[in-house]
């Protein structure tokens, strides 16, 4: 069960990644329950999937683009839920995933439940 949940958490973290890269808001929204909390630190807390839209819209706008996740360590906390923290880089900004609380749906999917990250430096391209 545990590696069907890995495989089920990193299939579902590249489908975030992958439409954050092409500047998909509406698609990284869908990885998140409807009631997800998202603490993008220092910026601010945002709450359910439209809020969490909001924010990746506004993000992709101003040109952050090319999200890659650094040493990614994922750790299966019960049959259910993983939590995966890693570093992150993109074209304008880096920093850390503290917390991506990944929860398995009734239909075996899985979706984020809370994710808290943190922008630790801005970068130049």
């Amino acid at each position: 069960m545990s590696q069907q949940l890995i495989d089920a958490v990193n299939t579902a973290s590249q489908r975030w990644k992958e439409a954050f890269n092409a500047g998909d808001a509406a698609g990284c929204a869908a990885q998140y329950e409807p009631d997800a909390v998202m603490h993008a630190r220092p910026i601010g807390t945002f709450t359910g999937t439209q809020n969490i839209q909001a924010f990746w819209q506004n993000l992709i706008q101003d040109g952050f683009a090319e999200v890659e996740y650094i040493d990614p360590l994922l750790e299966v906390l019960d049959d259910k839920q993983v939590l995966l923290t890693s570093h992150w880089k993109m074209n304008k900004a880096k920093g850390v995933i503290h917390k991506e609380l990944w929860k398995q749906q009734p239909d075996g999917t899985v979706k984020l439940r809370e994710d808290d990250f943190e922008v630790q430096a801005e970068t130049q391209q």
